[in-house]
């Protein structure tokens, strides 16, 4: 009976607690807040927001560009990087693509970002073509190239190696970036101007530039290649180890013949000839001596 008359006494004081807290709450100041709570309301906040939807970008009252990224950072020289994502696909503010042009053959996707910390008149574009190709039997669009204009005369372009998909498809990639570590898909044009001074990575990557039905991309043609370093060297090994196995069951074989051609051969009957069979004449003279 003690033990319930505890538990009742507890849950009373539990809903007591919840009638409570509202009233404690109205009673502090109008500016208290806990500490760290306007930073995780931030984040919740952000978490909420992101990720954001692709950027979709009209010319002649029609959609034709796509282009989504996760990230979207560039760095010039040794400073830290500068996150561009929020700039691109925040629908309250969104980026000025009205430079976009696109045509049956060309495309341009131009991200006006005005003056960005010490940059004046930053705008990045990304110029893509669209050919046909007898090889294959249909159209593939490319990434040709990406430009960083900033300071309003400077210019840092980057050609794009493989970088394409078929006209139908979208292309999708990780990392679509001018780092090393990342397959160096954006190479900078020339080492003597200040592309080699720049920096730029697109994180989970994706864009389609002709066919655009439904506002929707389509079915994406991902970068990530079949014969990666990685499994070239375990196609390799496993090849290694085959031609192992085949050699050492080659053996087992071979001795497991050489065995039974042993064996075979000791039980092998040689018949006598009938010369060999008679006696001796010597052993006949000897005999007759006998007495």
């Amino acid at each position: 009976f003690a033990a319930s008359a505890a538990a009742d006494n507890e849950l009373s004081f539990s809903v007591l607690l919840l009638y409570l807290i509202p009233f404690f709450i109205c009673l502090q100041p109008f500016n208290w807040h806990q500490p760290g709570m306007s930073h995780s309301k931030r984040k919740l906040l952000q978490s909420l927001m992101g990720p954001y939807g692709p950027l979709s970008v009209s010319y002649n009252g029609k959609t034709c560009i796509l282009f989504k990224a996760k990230r979207l950072a560039i760095r010039y020289r040794n400073h830290t990087f500068i996150d561009l994502t929020e700039r691109v696909f925040n629908p309250n503010s969104p980026v000025d693509t009205k430079g976009s042009i696109c045509t049956k053959e060309k495309a341009t996707l131009s991200l006006r970002f005005g003056d960005v910390e010490d940059l004046r008149g930053l705008v990045i574009r990304l110029q893509m073509s669209n050919t046909f190709y007898e090889a294959a039997g249909q159209n593939w669009f490319t990434l040709d190239s990406v430009h960083i204009h900033y300071n309003w005369t400077q210019e840092a372009t980057f050609n794009a190696s493989e970088v394409y998909a078929p006209a139908t498809s979208s292309y999708h990639c990780q990392h679509v970036s001018s780092l090393h570590k990342y397959d160096t898909l954006l190479v900078p044009s020339s080492h003597t101007d200040t592309s080699a001074n720049w920096h730029i990575t697109f994180t989970d990557f994706q864009i389609q530039a002709f066919n655009v039905q439904s506002d929707k991309f389509a079915s994406a043609s991902d970068c990530a290649t079949f014969l990666t370093p990685a499994i070239l060297m375990g196609l390799v090994t496993s090849l290694i180890l085959l031609l192992v196995l085949a050699y050492a069951l080659h053996m087992v074989v071979h001795l497991k013949h050489i065995d039974r051609y042993e064996e075979h051969k000791a039980t092998v009957y040689f018949p006598r000839s009938p010369e060999a069979e008679l006696p001796d004449k010597n052993s006949l003279e000897a005999t007759k001596e006998l007495p």
